[in-house]
């Protein structure tokens, strides 16, 4: 069975930086991609980041230069690294791979 656990958001001021974890089992994370989303309050789903099996990653336009992907494969953990955040960004933030969502972690921007 895969199961997606995602951790680490909370609240943080402008400027800030959070590391989101998603913790994978049933599935090994060097074979599969892992995806982060992101919903904000009145909006829909919206893809945020990806590493691939390969290591590679693609980011929404909105976040490419601000946050990014790591793995630690000892962990079968993927961390999603968010930066210089604005508000804008408090969402709540998933991970997903092989169409399996975890619940969520909750992230808010706000002096």
């Amino acid at each position: 069975q895969v199961q997606l656990v995602e951790s680490g958001g909370g609240v943080v001021e402008p400027g800030g930086s959070l590391r989101l974890s998603c913790e994978v089992s049933g599935i090994d994370v060097r074979e599969n991609s892992v995806h982060w989303y992101r919903q904000a309050p009145g909006k829909q789903r919206e893809f945020v980041g990806v590493i691939m099996a390969n290591g590679n990653q693609m980011f929404a336009d909105s976040v490419k230069d601000r946050f990014s992907l790591s793995r630690d494969n000892s962990k079968n953990t993927v961390y999603l690294h968010l930066r210089s955040l604005i508000r804008q960004d408090t969402a709540v933030y998933f991970c997903n791979a092989v169409r399996t969502w975890g619940i969520g972690t909750q992230v808010t921007v706000s002096s």
